[in-house]
């Protein structure tokens, strides 16, 4: 599969919802963070969640998919979406506006938890995620080539 056949479709149901209890900081109170949402197509992130577990299990934090089945989003640290370049994926900032890494029901309409906080209960570390997409987009090239 060609670099462009890797794009991602942003998928609508990714797109971070304001939480319906809206939350006013404290005085003083930095503002409320939350995780960052990586979005890959589905195959990929299906390879990446492999790579990552085969490493160790607790490499990978929670991974959202869409009801499509389309796209997977990996919850990642506040602030990832700033230095964000994988070719293929987006990475969108939650600014904590509805996601979390303890909700036990998915943070976005449309969406489920493929890896729930529950099971993964830390964010995904951005600089493993990168290279495992990157060995994800490989084995799809190589086995497309196969066929």
């Amino acid at each position: 599969m060609s670099d462009a056949g890797m794009q991602t479709r942003q998928s609508a149901q990714f797109r971070v919802q304001p939480s319906s209890a809206r939350q006013v900081p404290q005085r003083g109170a930095p503002p409320q963070q939350g995780p960052d949402l990586v979005t890959v197509p589905a195959r990929q992130g299906l390879e990446a969640v492999d790579i990552l577990r085969r490493g160790a299990a607790d490499r990978v934090g929670p991974v959202l998919h869409d009801d499509d089945c389309d796209t997977l989003g990996f919850l990642v640290p506040p602030g990832t979406a700033d230095a964000w370049d994988v070719p293929g994926s987006t990475c969108t900032r939650t600014q904590g506006r509805g996601m979390s890494l303890v909700a036990p029901e998915p943070p976005l309409k449309g969406t489920g938890w493929l890896l729930p906080p529950g099971d993964a209960d830390t964010a995904t570390d951005p600089a493993i995620l990168r290279e495992a997409l990157g060995e994800a987009a490989r084995l799809i090239r190589a086995a497309d080539d196969c066929w």
